[in-house]
């Protein structure tokens, strides 16, 4: 029987894998918008409008469960993470109103004011710089380089995420958000039956997928010395070798699904692939929240108060499943978009 710890720190790393799936595809949108470009550049960018328009609001809500799992669940490490990396969290959150309200703004301004072409480049640079900010977290807190000594973080507030390891993961998340949202691009736009926009994403997930490879390898070698637990954990526990096998294949059923463009199975990949990452990460991390004082069970709120969260997930989630499904079954259910019909100057 799983501990009341396991259970809600299991529930935390369900919706963040979810976040980096959905949320993520959102942001590598952004990114795709940037580089929007050639003959159908406009209809790129309508794509990309059309497609994380309708719900790309809703997929904050995996972020928001599992910052108030955290919080609820473990305060000693909400407290020591956010103290600790106040700066780089502030910055995330100031990209994300940022991106949405660009997003918004350029949605209802004229398209043929020099603003809308403004808000569009201000959604795009925070949507490449929010990923990056999110991985940076990731990474300084699996390095160890958080010192927390009776409460008081003492390693500062700018070394310790201004290092080679969590910067690199800062890049790692950018390229596989980008690589998500191309691939899922790419399968809308073969479903809206546009084999040339189908052609143009399928190019840049390609494209993606081999940065997201080389990346990945930069990132582990700087691990040996930037995050000596991570990558212990990532070589030395048999049971994270299962993980690694599995991200393995999806990563190569993504590549194939892609290169014989079966591009239902490439999402379906894909999403395997991204959310393995993560709970790979996870399991090489076990049993820390914030490396290496912080735990499951060390940082812990009392039982009865965990016992309480669990009945408030449960019932939660039985509002908010139904309600999700609605939404995307109103707006991703139907049948297959038009792309051309609004063309951009």
């Amino acid at each position: 029987m799983p501990t009341t710890e396991l259970v809600l720190g299991g529930a935390m790393m369900a919706a963040l894998c979810l976040y980096a799936v959905f949320g993520g595809a959102d942001f590598g949108g952004g990114v795709w918008d940037l580089f929007a470009s050639g003959p159908r550049k406009a209809e790129q960018r309508a794509l990309i409008e059309k497609a994380i328009g309708p719900i790309w609001e809703a997929n904050h809500v995996w972020l928001i469960l599992a910052v108030v799992l955290l919080f609820s669940s473990f305060p000693t490490a909400f407290a020591a993470i956010s103290i600790a990396l106040h700066v780089p969290l502030t910055l995330f959150l100031i990209g994300v109103v940022f991106r949405g309200s660009a997003f918004t703004f350029r949605a209802y301004d004229d398209r043929n004011d020099g603003r809308q072409q403004r808000w569009g480049l201000l959604f795009s640079l925070a949507s490449i710089a929010s990923p990056i900010l999110l991985g940076v977290i990731a990474g300084t807190i699996a390095s160890g380089e958080i010192h927390v000594e009776s409460g008081v973080v003492t390693s500062g507030y700018f070394a310790p995420w201004l290092r080679p390891f969590p910067l690199f993961v800062g890049l790692f998340a950018l390229a596989l958000y980008a690589y998500l949202a191309a691939v899922f691009l790419a399968a809308e736009a073969d479903a809206a039956g546009s084999a040339e926009l189908t052609s143009d994403f399928r190019r840049r997930a390609l494209i993606a997928g081999a940065v997201v490879g080389v990346v990945a390898l930069f990132t582990f070698a700087l691990s040996f010395s930037g995050a000596p637990l991570i990558r212990a954990g990532l070589t030395g526990r048999p049971w994270t070798w299962p993980l690694h096998v599995a991200t393995a294949t999806a990563a190569m059923t993504a590549f194939s699904a892609l290169w014989k463009r079966k591009f239902g199975v490439a999402r379906l990949a894909v999403v395997a692939q991204t959310s393995l990452i993560l709970v790979g990460w996870a399991a090489s991390q076990y049993p820390y929240l914030l490396v290496p004082s912080h735990t499951l069970f060390n940082s812990a709120a009392n039982p009865r108060t965990q016992q309480l969260l669990i009945i408030a997930l449960a019932a939660g989630s039985a509002l908010l499943f139904p309600s999700l499904y609605v939404l995307y079954r109103i707006f991703k259910g139907n049948k297959p978009f038009r792309i051309l019909d609004r063309r951009r100057e």
